[in-house]
Order: structure tokens, then sequence, then C-alpha cells
């Protein structure tokens, strides 16, 4: 069991990579979430639970996280960037949550 969740991460962490290097925004943020979406559904089911219900955050939304099991980091950008994030909650629940934040900005410039 604890194999299948090793390799399910590695799985997800090694799309996202792939998907930060190959650029396109939102696009590449779609990719990997989906990638993700699929890596949660077999973690749930390895768990014995409920595949994850995704949600848009809102603002002042309460979040009831126990433990995070899964985050798409957002897109290196110098601009807001769509990420997620999977969690249980304190029922034992999983659910995916898809928010905004302000992109890493590399500025090469001086």
């Amino acid at each position: 069991m604890e194999g299948f969740k090793l390799l399910a991460f590695a799985g997800v962490m090694a799309v996202s990579l792939n998907a930060l290097a190959e650029g396109g925004g939102d696009r590449t943020f779609e990719r990997a979430f989906s990638a993700n979406v699929k890596a949660m559904e077999q973690y749930a089911v390895s768990q014995g639970k409920a595949a994850p219900v995704v949600k848009d955050y809102e603002y002042g939304m309460k979040l009831d996280v126990v433990k995070i099991v899964s985050v798409v980091k957002p897109q290196p950008a110098c601009a807001v960037a769509p990420a997620a994030m999977t969690y249980e909650d304190s029922k034992g629940q999983l659910n995916t949550l898809k928010y905004s934040v302000v992109g890493a900005c590399r500025n090469n410039g001086g």
C-alpha cells in the first residue's frame, strides 16, 4: 500500500515538473491538474475513500484541512496563476480546492 502511495505521488510530481518545463500557462496547469485528479482518484481508492470533490475557492470560505495530500503548483509568472490542493478534512474526506495565487516572478532584469 505504501508503495502505491509513493508511486502515485512520484507520478504527480513528474507530471507537474514536466508541465512547468513546457510553459503555456493555464493550458499547462490544466494538464497538470487533470493528471493530479486521476492520481488522487487512485489514491482515494487505495485509501478506501471517495474520490475528492473539486471546488473553486471563494473568499472567506471556511477550510477544514487536517492533512495536505497533494499540491499542483502555479506556473512561474509575474501574474496571478491557478493552483490546486487536495486535502483530507477532519471527517477523513478528500477535497480538492482550486485557487489563484500570485505567481513566483523570475525577473532577470536589473
